[in-house]
């Protein structure tokens, strides 16, 4: 007679058990985790709103950059340290030079919003990101734009054309 391996079986426990989604225990299981998460979460009405100085921001702000790098996070912590924040109330403003900088920031700035509002104590803390976008060089593409870039650059353009009556 040939013997079966024993299978050796676990008891899971409830919650890691596989639900269908169309179930009624499935309703009951988003239920139970909305009620833990609801005794978790704390209202608007308690969570801290320190004042704080525009010095104590800048302090925490260049720590959060420094930790960034040594975390191998560079391009987060070279965002941060493009322009220095300026505060008005609880909303920090940082300028940055284009749209994807800002979009770039926008998607990593979480952790640094965690880390502002715990450590001033303050969870109305905003970080707002204006672009500043510089107006890029005009192109030369006619020979009259070509002659008064010329000039721009060199001055004396205009009396040599004058001096050998010269056609732009």
């Amino acid at each position: 007679m040939i013997e079966k391996p024993l299978v050796k079986t676990e008891n899971k426990p409830q919650s890691e058990t596989k639900i269908s989604a169309l179930s009624l225990s499935s309703i009951k299981a988003k239920k139970e985790l909305e009620a833990k998460q609801l005794i978790h979460s704390k209202h608007e009405g308690e969570l801290p709103t320190e004042s704080f100085t525009e010095t104590d921001m800048l302090l925490l702000w260049n720590k959060f950059a420094k930790r960034l790098a040594d975390q191998n996070k560079r391009l987060m912590a070279t965002y941060m340290l493009m322009s220095t924040p300026t505060l008005d109330g609880p909303k920090i403003f940082i300028e940055l030079p284009n749209e994807s900088t800002r979009e770039e920031f926008e998607t990593g700035n979480n952790e640094l919003l965690g880390y502002l509002r715990g450590k001033l104590h303050n969870h109305d803390i905003t970080i707002d990101v204006i672009v500043n976008e510089v107006v890029e060089t005009k192109y030369a593409f006619t020979p009259d734009d070509k002659y008064e870039k010329l000039k721009g650059i060199n001055p004396a353009m205009e009396l040599l054309r004058r001096t050998f009556d010269l056609d732009v």
